[in-house]
């Protein structure tokens, strides 16, 4: 990032910048900061298998115990979007359903309602890209629920290993709730690849018993040829997510783009494009042509 806020000549952009660095960036002489409303979800992914995770009422207590208002604004720098489910507000996402709140009375309730039992931890685990997530979260269940919390970390050596388990499903997995983030390359509906991914029964990332209504209707969109009933597909699965809290939704984060100031750089929501991109006179590379 030095090299394209500090100097100019060797690098012209730097995509996936972090929000802590976003200010630097801003206030840099040689760049400016593009921000992408990026096909990305963040999330918790519950563990349906584990006890009292697959009861609805533990599910929607481990969302109302998050303020991901506050989420986005301290950890994300403002830099990210709130969700109803796991569509982006901006992909089809349902408009007639709200996120839910921030109610730690509620969750509170929810919980003891569901026979949690007092001395019972909840189990986070995290990988280290997504660890100052993982750190809000287990703040927020701690406060707003009552509970401890054992945040257990996955090391970066043992990255794939654990990627490999989760994925084949051989063996059961030991934690309650997985800070994760995921992204769709489709860049036209979600349900294609985020919501299949974490709650289809083909899901890389499915922990628990399918659904039957989620399966219906996922089979239903695999074979819908008309746009506008695909749409409308796609945001009954989202409301079908949402009623079931079948995540703890938190938001989907903004791409983040370090541009010199010389180049015109057009972000795209599922990936990096660089077809569209071109310098004008005042670029480094241009500065002494005849």
């Amino acid at each position: 990032m030095n090299r394209v806020c500090d100097a100019e000549g060797e690098v012209d952009i730097v995509s996936e910048i972090s929000p802590a660095d976003a200010q630097r960036v801003i206030e840099s002489e040689h760049a400016h900061l593009v921000t992408i409303d990026a096909m990305r979800i963040v999330s918790g992914l519950i563990n349906r298998d584990r006890a009292y995770m697959n009861d609805v009422w533990v599910r929607k207590a481990l969302n109302l115990a998050v303020d991901k208002e506050r989420l986005i604004s301290e950890v994300f720098q403002g830099y990210a979007h709130p969700v109803v489910a796991m569509s982006p507000p901006y992909s089809g996402a349902p408009t007639d359903i709200e996120p839910y709140p921030y109610d730690p009375d509620m969750a509170k309730r929810l919980l003891q309602e569901a026979g949690w039992p007092s001395d019972r931890a909840l189990v986070l685990a995290t990988t280290s890209d997504v660890a100052p997530i993982a750190d809000y979260l287990a703040e927020s269940f701690r406060s707003s629920l009552g509970i401890e919390v054992d945040l257990v970390s996955v090391p970066d050596e043992g990255l794939a290993a654990a990627q490999k388990a989760l994925v084949e499903k051989k063996i059961p997995q030991h934690f309650d709730v997985l800070a994760h983030a995921w992204f769709d390359l489709a860049a036209g509906y979600p349900p294609a690849v985020i919501h299949r991914e974490y709650h289809h029964s083909g899901g890389a990332f499915r922990l628990g018993s399918p659904l039957e209504m989620f399966e219906d209707l996922m089979g239903r969109s695999v074979v819908e040829t008309n746009a506008g009933k695909l749409g409308d597909l796609g945001r009954d699965i989202d409301r079908l997510t949402h009623r079931e809290a079948l995540s703890v939704f938190l938001c989907c984060p903004m791409a983040l783009v370090a541009v010199n100031n010389h180049v015109n750089f057009t972000g795209h929501a599922a990936t990096l494009e660089l077809a569209e991109t071109s310098v004008d006179e005042g670029h480094w590379s241009r500065r002494n042509e005849p």
